[in-house]
This record gives structure tokens, C-alpha cells and sequence, in this order.
């Protein structure tokens, strides 16, 4: 393993903003016998956002441990907002600015600026990356994976060895293209967008299911050599129409009746919206469709809007 410093940078006080990543390559005899494929996983784009950074530990404790497997390069980046991690904030600190709303960045840019253009001229020339995001602290995410329906002939075989329940194929909308899945996979590299757990918390189950996920492809595309087979979950496939949001009626305290990532039919009870100064439900909100509910309102305390949930509509098409 060789760890290197992608970008640096001279703050206040004294102060230095460092990125890092760490490589692992095969051994000598593996490096000349031909085109090596290199994959990338990334997190930490946004600050508040840790699920990733636990996934990573977990893929690098088993390259150690398993370095006579590796046939490729396996570059890791943990935490690219750095600052945002340390100070817990989503956004690059002091510009105030969402790093995934700021690529593809300039050598000249603002810092954020650089910063993204930093790790997208580190990741250029991988033949996959992984981008790994949690949710934000108000919702729970099962593990899933968004691709954009521009680039889903390509992206969509791997996504389904990658051991996610959930696959959320989306059409482009303009600010896509400043994101760091859309600018990897305009230069050529096959980039998949992982969505699990909730902000600031770690969900140890979902670590390990991606980590198998990350691996099975890994075997798929010779970058690991092992006799171990990687039992990995069929996932849904979804795309726009197929997933119905719920939101809130009215504010208050939302008390769920359902667990994350149940299978519904329409009509039963997701939760109610409580008063706790009157002792009053507010509402009880239900299904609208039979489907998986893949998005919960984490967080209890909601306004008129929140949203509640999402659900993909296993028996609906489009609506």
C-alpha cells in the first residue's frame, strides 16, 4: 500500500488542507503481464456524510489481508471534504458550497474548485469508480445505487454485482453535470453512485453488505483473484415514475409504524404525525402503491412538506 497526497493547501492560522490517497497494487509479478484495470472508491465528498469512510476501512482491512488476491489497482480516497468532516458540516467550509455541485473544478478555480479538480484528475483513467454517500441526518437510506440514464448501458451491468437492494435510474437534470459521477463518466470512467444509511452515523450492517458488493465486482473484473463466491442480492431496477415520495400533511412528530426497507402493499400505515403538547395524531400517513420503501424519515420532528418516504412501486409502471 502506498499512500500520497493528492492536494494541499495553505489555510489560516498555520493551518494545511490535505487529501489523501492510499494505492494497493499487485505484487511484481502480476505489474507487466498486462494493462493493469485500476478502480476507484471515493467518500466523503460531503462532510456529514460517514457510512463510506467505514466501507473503505472495511475494504482495505481485507486487501491487507488478502494481498496475493489483488490482480489490479485499488486506489482509495476516504474522506475528499476533509474539512467538512472535521467541523461536521455537509458543505466545504468557510465557501459555504456543496463539493458535489462544483465539478469538474480548474487548477485555477476557488478552492473548492481545486480541490474537486484535484481528485478528478487523480481518478481520471480508472476503468470504474465507486462514489459512496449516506443520506443526510433527517433520512435513512437503504443501500442503493443512482445512475443517470445517459450512462446506465454501461453503468448498469456493474451496479448489479455490487450487492445493493435498490436501483435508481434517473434522467439528467442540468445539475448533474456538475457532480463528480456525471464528470467521471463524461471522461470515460464508469462511475456508480451509492446512497446508504443516514449523516453523521455509521450502520455497520450496511458497511458489510457493500463491502461484499465491492468485492464480487471486483472478482467479475479480474481485479481480485479468489475462490471465494460472493453471495450478492438481485436487486430492483427502477426507472423515472417507478418511486413515489410521501410527505407531510402537517408538523409535528413523526412516530414511524413500519421498518426501513419493508415490503408494502397500499393502504397501510407508514407512521402518524403526532402533537405532543395536545396528545393528538396530526395524521397517519399511508402507502399510496404496493412497493419497497426504500427512503424513512430518520429524523422525528417534521414541517408541512417533509418528505417521509419514498417508495418504489414493485407493481406500478409508470405514473
Amino acid at each position: 500500500m502506498i499512500t500520497r497526497e493528492i492536494f494541499k493547501s495553505n489555510l489560516p492560522v498555520g493551518e494545511k488542507l490535505s487529501i489523501k490517497r492510499s494505492r494497493f497494487e499487485p505484487k511484481s509479478s502480476y505489474k507487466n503481464s498486462e494493462k493493469l484495470k485500476r478502480i476507484s472508491i471515493v467518500s466523503g465528498i460531503h462532510g456529514d456524510e460517514l457510512e463510506g469512510q467505514f466501507v473503505i476501512f472495511l475494504l482495505a482491512q481485507w486487501l491487507n489481508e488478502n494481498s496475493d488476491k489483488l490482480r489490479g489497482i485499488v486506489d482509495i480516497y476516504p474522506a475528499v471534504n476533509s474539512l467538512g468532516v472535521d467541523t461536521i458540516t455537509r458543505g466545504f467550509p468557510l465557501y459555504d458550497v456543496d463539493l458535489n455541485r462544483t465539478f469538474p473544478g480548474d487548477v485555477n478555480d476557488f478552492l473548492p474548485g481545486q480541490v474537486v479538480y484535484a481528485l478528478a484528475q487523480d481518478v481520471k483513467g480508472s476503468d470504474i469508480a465507486i462514489d459512496i454517500h449516506s443520506s443526510n441526518i433527517f433520512l435513512r437510506e437503504i443501500p442503493q445505487i443512482r445512475i443517470n440514464k445517459e450512462f446506465s448501458k454501461d453503468t448498469l451491468p456493474l451496479a448489479k454485482e455490487l450487492n445493493c437492494d435498490f436501483i435508481w435510474i434517473h434522467d439528467a437534470v442540468t445539475v448533474l453535470e456538475a457532480t463528480f459521477s456525471h464528470t467521471m463518466n463524461s471522461m470515460g470512467t464508469k462511475t456508480l453512485v451509492v446512497e446508504m444509511g443516514v449523516g453523521m452515523r455509521l450502520t455497520k450492517e450496511y458497511g458489510e453488505q457493500l463491502l461484499i458488493g465491492i468485492l464480487n465486482l471486483m472478482k467479475k473484473e479480474k481485479i481480485i483473484e479468489c475462490d471465494e463466491d460472493f453471495d450478492v442480492r438481485k436487486p430492483f431496477s427502477s426507472e423515472v415514475g417507478g418511486v413515489f415520495y410521501l410527505n407531510a400533511p402537517k408538523s409535528g412528530l413523526f412516530v414511524p409504524a413500519l421498518d426501513h426497507c419493508a415490503i408494502i402493499q397500499k393502504g397501510i400505515k407508514i407512521g402518524d404525525i403526532v402533537d405532543p403538547l395536545t396528545g393528538t395524531v396530526l395524521a397517519t400517513l399511508t402507502a399510496p402503491n404496493n412497493g419497497i420503501l426504500f427512503t424513512l424519515r430518520e429524523y422525528p420532528v417534521v414541517y408541512e412538506g417533509s418528505l417521509i418516504a419514498r417508495i418504489f412501486g414493485v407493481n406500478s409502471g409508470k405514473n
